[in-house]
């Protein structure tokens, strides 16, 4: 890496009103100005000697490990899975109140209301549509809730998520 390269910002002294001054050395002290640049800020590019100029070293990529993916590669994975959706199915056995609960707990982003209303479409249809999601979180959300005592199962979604 190129630790040698350093840049020194030089700021000059706060200056003020030059209408005292003679037409010549007003317009020196304006070719001063432009030659400092920036608006009287001047920049100096200083290395240690026999480093040569300010040659910035090409950045290391990190590759991913054999085995490991990337996080790109697991973002295109996700967007690749096709979706299914998560049912809950009637049961005898649980509170309404419980099964809101759990809904709530398992499911991300699953708010009172609409865990009341798929609740409400199990209790009264026996079947509800929980939420719709790639395989993979399908089959997830599917074993928190049976692992919560509720009767749930996985299908293809027709459309999309």
């Amino acid at each position: 890496m190129a630790s040698g390269l350093r840049l020194f910002l030089t700021i000059p002294p706060a200056t003020t009103c030059v209408t005292g001054l003679k037409g010549t050395e007003k317009t020196q002290r304006r070719s001063q100005r432009r030659q400092q640049g920036l608006r009287g800020f001047t920049i100096h590019a200083a290395t240690l000697p026999g480093q040569g100029g300010g040659v910035l070293d090409r950045p290391v990529l990190d590759k991913p490990t054999p085995g490991r993916e990337s996080e790109f590669d697991i973002k295109r994975k996700k967007q690749v899975s096709p979706p299914y959706r998560v049912m809950l199915h009637n049961d005898n056995f649980n509170k309404r109140e419980y099964v809101v609960q759990v809904l709530m707990k398992v499911i991300p982003g699953m708010t009172v209301d609409i865990a009341v209303n798929v609740m409400q479409e199990a209790h009264v249809n026996g079947l509800a549509v929980v939420i719709i999601c790639p395989q993979h979180d399908a089959e997830e959300h599917c074993m928190q809730l049976r692992n919560n005592g509720l009767l749930s199962s996985i299908e293809p979604a027709a459309g999309g998520c």
